[in-house]
């Protein structure tokens, strides 16, 4: 390739797109089996939105509860899942979420202990057991923490702030990636042999959202614009507890852990109004009964002045309280001025979390397109229709692990053949065209304002609760966004240009948007995270079935696949609990 000299280059057996949980340990996997690795990261290190995740690891170890296993978690994954998730997945990160975890301690993670000195698991909904390893409130920042130690010891290298925003290829396979430096707008190539997507979620599609502002897709239209296949699109999770109150913090995190912990639900009327929805399970039923639960009393007039509910845990001792959730007695101190060992902390539904995202092979994390990994939640797979808590940190560092020992893997095959990759210039120049168009039109549409209808359509026509007549009108205005998108003006040099992120970002979000929308129009059923008001209830056929999305031209194509058969050894796991 002649005309690469035109732009910084670097090149690296294993290329990492994404410094959170999963990416930094792919890039810590990749290391050890001898490859050369970059991590890319859109943010700062240490800045991924692991660091938001509060409540814990998921893995059986069984040091609060004795009685559980792999079984059993294996069992309550496919569960919560509603039977969409691929088992082989579900099977392998029960089997080796544990060991991910000894190994992060062995790193230098520092848990909370049970008396005897092992490692402190807590409840968490729709685990059978006390599962949930956990830094107080703060896992995922202790995981991060000790995890980019790790790497930065063995040796990577990584490019902060930077965006990825084309993947490039050599036929059929992965051969590099383009992007800039979003701090000074200039363009640089990575060439790898194998490449890892770990870029988290699409929750900035929606206005009241936990998600941090690097959760815009990227990874999924990376994938999607190179060939590879989406699934389970329609499955997207909106946490029952983010804080409604005041405006400037709304959507912000209130961790499970509060209801995991003893932390009571009521409307406001003072009533205990999970009894209605799960009466066995209370305040620790699945993510999406609750969401759904507090979005119903709300709808039904019974909700708290700001539009949510109450979630109470000052009936507990305060010091217990500060003890168990440092994060949230100061969040809620700092930012909304109420003192939650004293009253109760007003919450509601927020975007949450993405279980659909880039196909991938249980065992390798391997896309459909040779040499492109995902792991993490870019990927879909593990969780089916609906996340248990607790399972996306363990699903980070099983997966992760996995990805980076396959990415290393394929990149030594590749240098076996001895073919150098051959990009071909177009690409590159495609590329670079594409992100200078907007500083050339003299007028045309505002990132920020298309940004905001794009996210009003997606509260109001494609959230909690679905219809197919919303998702329709949600598809003709997601397609007329698109037209705009066309047309967006960045003022401005390339400099530290937020307006020119944004239009790069909304390309991400607007395909992610559509792929959303049309997957939740294709599924006739209510299953997990995905509610249809005319559709209310489970359909056996649906249950069977996968949604892929996958790129034809500049069509969007949707089609069914069927999930994988279950072998006859695990069913015995899934049947009901008495």
């Amino acid at each position: 390739m002649r005309n690469d000299n035109k732009f910084e280059t670097h090149e690296h057996d294993v290329l990492i797109i994404g410094a959170g949980g999963a990416g930094l340990r792919a890039a810590i996997e990749a290391l050890s089996q001898g490859a050369s690795v970059g991590v890319v990261c859109k943010s700062l290190l240490g800045k991924a939105h692991t660091v938001m995740a509060e409540g814990g690891v998921a893995a059986s170890m069984g040091n609060v509860d004795q009685a559980d296993n792999w079984r059993v978690h294996f069992g309550d994954t496919m569960r919560g899942g509603k039977f969409l998730n691929h088992w082989r997945m579900a099977q392998l990160h029960a089997q080796e979420a544990s060991d991910r975890v000894r190994e992060l301690e062995q790193w230098g993670a520092l848990f909370d202990r049970t008396a005897d000195g092992n490692i402190l698991q807590r409840a968490f909904g729709g685990h059978s057991f006390k599962r949930l390893c956990h830094v107080g409130d703060r896992t995922g920042l202790e995981m991060i923490r000790t995890l980019q130690d790790r790497g930065v010891q063995m040796g990577f290298d990584v490019y902060m702030e930077c965006a990825i925003t084309r993947l490039l290829k050599d036929g059929d396979r992965v051969a590099g990636a383009f992007g800039y430096w979003r701090e000074n707008g200039r363009f640089v190539l990575f060439k790898a042999k194998s490449v890892v997507l770990a870029t988290g979620g699409i929750g900035k599609a929606w206005p009241v959202t936990s998600n941090s502002w690097e959760y815009t897709g990227d990874g999924m239209t990376l994938a999607y614009d190179a060939g590879a296949d989406l699934m389970d699109m329609e499955f997207v999770q909106f946490h029952p507890t983010g804080m409604v109150w005041p405006p400037g913090v709304q959507g912000l995190l209130v961790t499970e852990a509060v209801r995991g912990e003893g932390g009571i639900l009521t409307n406001k009327a003072g009533e205990r109004f999970m009894e209605k929805y799960d009466p066995k399970r209370m305040e620790l039923s699945t993510r999406d009964v609750v969401a759904r639960a507090i979005y119903t009393e709300v709808r039904e007039g019974r909700g708290t002045e700001h539009g949510g509910a109450f979630l109470n845990i000052s009936h507990k001792p305060a010091e217990y309280v500060k003890r168990k959730l440092p994060s949230m007695y100061h969040q809620f101190k700092e930012l909304a001025d109420v003192d939650i060992t004293q009253g109760p902390m007003e919450v509601g539904p927020t975007c949450h979390y993405m279980m659909g995202g880039i196909r991938v092979e249980a065992d390798t994390a391997q896309s459909s397109v040779a040499g492109l990994f995902a792991a993490g939640e870019a990927a879909a797979g593990l969780h089916g229709a609906n996340r248990l808590g607790g399972n996306s940190l363990s699903d980070l560092l099983v997966f992760g692990r996995r990805a980076g020992l396959a990415a290393a893997e394929f990149a030594k095959k590749t240098s076996a053949s001895g073919a150098a990759a051959q990009i071909d210039r177009s690409q590159i120049a495609g590329a670079e065209r594409e992100m200078l168009a907007p500083f050339e039109r003299k007028d045309g549409e505002s990132p920020y304002a298309l940004h905001r209808d794009l996210q009003q359509v997606m509260q109001s026509l494609v959230g909690i609760f679905r219809t197919g007549e919303d998702l329709q009108s949600a598809l003709t205005e997601i397609e007329q966004l698109r037209q705009r998108s066309e047309n967006l003006r960045v003022d401005g040099s390339r400099m530290f240009n937020p307006g020119w992120h944004l239009a790069r970002d909304l390309r991400s979000m607007l395909t992610v948007s559509q792929a959303v929308a049309q997957s939740a129009l294709a599924r006739r059923e209510s299953r997990g995270a995905h509610s249809r008001i005319d559709y209310p209830n489970y359909d056996a056929a649906w249950g069977k079935q996968n949604n892929l999305i996958s790129r034809q031209g500049d069509t969007m194509n949707l089609r069914q696949v069927p999930t994988a058969e279950i072998p006859e050894e695990l069913k015995p796991l899934l049947e009901e609990k008495k």
